[in-house]
């Protein structure tokens, strides 16, 4: 490469929710900082069908309004959601007949229910504003690492055609499961939470408070607003979620124990359809008049993945999906990235006051994977007390 490349503080490859937060929280800290983000997709992305991920909790709603200062983008932009809410439902057609365990009133600290497209698009003007410097249709295609603490790393992208040449500081890897660093260094790490998900989106909302005429059902929430919450429909080995979106679209999941729902049961829209006949029939009721509304369908298998290392004092780092990716229960995702984007701002931080981050990035590498593995034990926790609550309360 050429040794006259442009030159930034930290350059974050993956202009999605990790990397473009990331980008916000530098830029508000070190004023001085200069920061450039390379995005593979053409800016705008579409509303509805872009990525999962819709569903926030408390930690990243915070991070998002109040860390970031994006409240009122959130307030204004986007829906806020009911809390998480649960109906043990399986072969059943009687909504509130069922187990329910949910909020009848929005909680103290606000949640949202987040259209991906709105927030990105968002996301990427409000960073340029910022002063971040923002390269969509970007591509990656070589990446050099610096040997010591006196040189930069070095990359080749390209964009329209036209291969650039940069230098950074500091290299981060946002760019989700491509893992372009976590394949460089063969980081990859399997586990074994072995689960497949599918899911789609329909152009039309999906009012659950519609599916009983019980009046005293329906006046347990304040509001008659179920649908805005995180709604799962929970049977043994698996859940279905549902999450209203701000386009006014609906998004629809299912995570499954592939021993229990094989994929190839799933793997396709009516598949899935058959499937939800099945096991959530008043689900499938709500659907079937809606399949010409179908915006999208997608799958994973086997998702879930670890990896070795996130953090290095060599001055690079991962964060999002790019690192660890445990389970589509997504809501803590972003309370993954909160935390995983605030050590990485706190390791620049230290950095740039010319101290040692040894210590400092293994000590945060070691607390984000316990996180994450606590995490894959609370959800695998979670499906059991489900399917035990389920059979006590058939």
């Amino acid at each position: 490469m050429k040794p006259t490349a442009p030159r930034y503080d930290a350059v974050i490859m993956g202009g999605g929710l990790a990397g473009l937060t990331l980008a916000l929280q530098l830029r508000q800290r070190f004023e001085d900082i200069s920061v450039l983000v390379l995005e593979r997709r053409a800016h705008p992305v579409p509303h509805a069908a872009h990525k999962v991920g819709e569903s926030s909790v408390e930690i990243g709603a915070h991070y998002f309004d109040t860390v970031l200062g994006l409240k009122p983008h959130f307030h204004n932009e986007q829906l806020r959601k009911f809390g998480f809410r649960f109906f043990f439902s399986e072969g059943r057609r009687d909504i509130d007949g069922v187990t329910e365990i949910g909020a009848s009133r929005y909680l103290a600290v606000p949640s949202y229910q987040i259209d991906r497209g709105i927030l990105e698009n968002y996301l990427a003007q409000e960073a340029a504003r910022h002063g971040v410097h923002f390269a969509d249709d970007a591509f990656v295609r070589r990446i050099e690492l610096a040997e010591d603490g006196a040189t930069h790393h070095r990359l080749q992208w390209t964009q329209g055609g036209e291969t650039r040449e940069t230098e950074a500081r500091w290299l981060i890897d946002a760019c989700g499961r491509a893992g372009l660093l976590k394949r460089k260094l063969g980081l990859a790490q399997p586990n074994d939470h072995d689960v497949n998900a599918v899911w789609f989106r329909i152009g039309e909302r999906i009012t659950i408070d519609h599916w009983s005429d019980d009046e005293a059902w329906r006046a347990r929430c304040d509001p008659q607003a179920r649908w805005l919450s995180t709604n799962h429909l929970v049977g043994a080995g698996y859940w279905v979620w549902l999450i209203p979106l701000a386009s006014g679209s609906h998004s629809v999941g299912i995570v499954a124990d592939q021993k229990l729902h094989p994929l190839a049961t799933i793997d396709t829209f009516d598949k899935a359809m058959d499937w939800f006949a099945t096991y959530q029939p008043r689900l499938y009721e709500a659907l079937d008049g809606k399949r010409h509304l179908l915006q999208d369908f997608a799958f994973l298998r086997h998702f879930s993945y670890g990896c070795k290392q996130v953090f290095s004092d060599r001055r690079w780092a991962l964060t999002g999906e790019a690192g660890l990716f445990l389970d589509p229960f997504y809501s803590p995702g972003s309370d993954f990235i909160a935390i995983g984007n605030t050590y990485i701002t706190d390791l620049i931080a230290h950095d740039r006051r010319g101290r040692s981050i040894e210590a400092r990035a293994r000590s945060s590498t070691t607390r984000s994977t316990t996180r994450s593995t606590r995490a894959r034990w609370r959800s695998t926790r979670t499906s059991t007390r489900c399917s035990a609550i389920r059979k006590c309360c058939r």
